[in-house]
């Protein structure tokens, strides 16, 4: 699709989730503040923060499922997912919004916090293998039999088109930011940002050391298979970076660094204790960039961090 391609589906996205959407996605806040308060030392440097951690359903996901939902029509066997977590808890949010079944295939690692969430919005939930890869081919050979809607964790153009209405909202709530901070796992996310950005701003993508899906391919020339563990593997799990996401990012993200598990956890945490924010690891992988040093911001550069998600146990947070 061509850079105006998406963007017109980024702004049809938009129109059908407020249209549509039954008010299930929120536009979430965009909270400016200084650099200073977060170590950086360059003078001027803003850091704005897109809280989409208070986003329906817990992250930013709302967007793409129910974008997906909303574009196709819903057989009565209902909508399915294989998910690290969030994509399923934001399907079934989408579903019960729309009143229409939901089955959700999760891997072993994800959070038990996540399929208590799962539960309690009346998912069926299924536990379909060691990892993402293996929770998806269970999904795939389920939605054969039953015939119900399949909505892709990041790999779907309705659910990346979703996804891409989170920097219009920044957009159209702040201007443009001089650079995006972004965490990756498949790739929806980034694909969108970028989809909507392109170059305007620099969009820079930001991946756990221990799954390095979008760097290990940009080494290989291709998407390839990785292995992924670590703090963030529920939701930064999967093993392939997305087409779109593949495709986006070669056109559109020069920068793809790699962060610690150290730093990551540093991250989070000091997020809970000095601004009370309650996010999973994926979320803090924007701030661990700033704070590890892997990302050097430029005097008087406007930075948006990405706060991606919330599913986490507060407790995990002392």
């Amino acid at each position: 699709m061509s850079a105006a391609g998406w963007r017109t589906s980024i702004d049809a996205a938009a129109a059908r989730l407020r249209e549509s959407g039954r008010g299930f996605v929120r536009e979430t806040p965009l909270w400016k503040l200084s650099g200073a308060l977060f170590g950086i030392a360059q003078p001027g440097v803003e850091v704005w923060l897109k809280l989409e951690h208070l986003q329906a359903s817990g992250s930013f996901k709302a967007r793409g499922m129910m974008n997906r939902l909303l574009s196709h029509a819903i057989p009565p066997s209902g909508a399915i997912v294989a998910s690290g977590g969030n994509a399923g808890i934001a399907t079934a949010g989408a579903a019960q919004a729309l009143g229409v079944h939901c089955e959700v295939f999760l891997p072993e690692v994800s959070s038990e916090a996540k399929r208590a969430r799962l539960r309690a919005l009346g998912a069926q939930v299924v536990i379909g293998g060691a990892a993402y890869a293996d929770a998806l081919a269970a999904c795939l050979a389920r939605q054969r039999e039953s015939g119900a809607l399949l909505t892709h964790a990041y790999d779907q153009q309705e659910v990346v088109a979703g996804a891409g209405t989170l920097g219009r909202e920044i957009e159209g709530q702040g201007g443009l930011p001089d650079s995006v901070l972004v965490s990756v796992g498949g790739g929806g996310l980034i694909a969108g940002l970028a989809a909507w950005f392109e170059r305007r701003s620099r969009v820079v993508a930001l991946e756990p050391e221990l799954a390095p899906t979008l760097f290990r391919a940009r080494e290989a020339g291709e998407p390839v298979d990785v292995e992924v563990s670590g703090i963030a593997a529920d939701s930064l799990g999967a093993r392939r970076i997305g087409s779109f996401a593949w495709e986006l990012t070669q056109a559109h993200v020069r920068d793809a660094l790699l962060l610690p598990d150290a730093a990551i956890r540093s991250a989070q945490l000091w997020l809970w204790k000095e601004l009370k924010l309650a996010v999973e690891p994926a979320a803090a992988l924007p701030l661990a960039a700033l704070q590890s040093g892997a990302y050097q911001p430029r005097p008087g550069e406007k930075i948006c961090l990405i706060i991606c998600g919330a599913n986490v146990d507060p407790s995990t947070l002392n």
